[in-house]
């Protein structure tokens, strides 16, 4: 998301404005159509400076009537949009400053809540290989086999299973009870099979 930032860990103590490359080249190319590229055509001529955000690729732009000179409480990309598409920029709202703080504590918390949430999706994603499936996806296979024919059933229901310990579905197997033997993952992989437009 692009929008005024303050980051001591890649900016030091200044006020930058992080750009959504996307957005803003969207914004040349409507407004400009130059063929060239937004910052290197004209934000950077226009007075603005590029600071790289460590490795990432991510930068923040500093310059006149953008991050300086001007009310931090009424901040807005006018004098930005100008310079990259050469109309008065009329921005009548007021942005925020994001400020990320990079101190010992709240990098350690924020690793934390990353570390917490992963866990979290990582064991519902491994309890999903073994938990059998729910009464709702047994209900909707049966459904889908009415839908696709009992041939396409089992090829993709041998798809669905194959590099598991699964058995694929008997000659004369039921649906529903082959339905049943799977797993949650499987029934999801199998459903997404069957949905699909051929």
């Amino acid at each position: 998301m692009s929008g005024f930032t303050r980051d001591t860990k890649y900016y030091g103590d200044r006020l930058v404005y992080e750009p959504l490359e996307s957005k803003w080249g969207r914004y040349h190319a409507t407004h400009c159509g130059c063929g060239g590229d937004w910052l290197e055509a004209h934000a950077i001529p226009a007075g603005f400076t590029v600071l790289p955000r460590g490795r990432s690729g991510y930068y923040g732009l500093v310059g006149p009537g953008l991050t300086e000179g001007v009310d931090e409480s009424a901040l807005t990309t006018n004098a930005l949009w100008e310079a990259v598409t050469g109309q008065p920029g009329a921005q009548s709202w007021y942005e925020t400053v994001h400020v990320t703080c990079r101190s010992e504590e709240s990098e350690a918390k924020r690793k934390a809540e990353n570390d917490a949430y992963y866990a979290e999706r990582r064991a519902r994603a491994a309890a999903a290989k073994t938990d059998k499936a729910t009464a709702a996806q047994i209900k909707y296979l049966v459904s889908l086999a009415e839908q696709v024919g009992k041939e396409t059933f089992n090829v993709q229901y041998a798809k669905a299973v194959k590099g598991t310990t699964i058995k694929v579905r008997g000659p004369r197997e039921k649906v529903e009870t082959a339905a049943k033997r799977l797993t949650k993952a499987t029934a999801r992989k199998l459903i997404s099979a069957l949905v699909e437009p051929a």
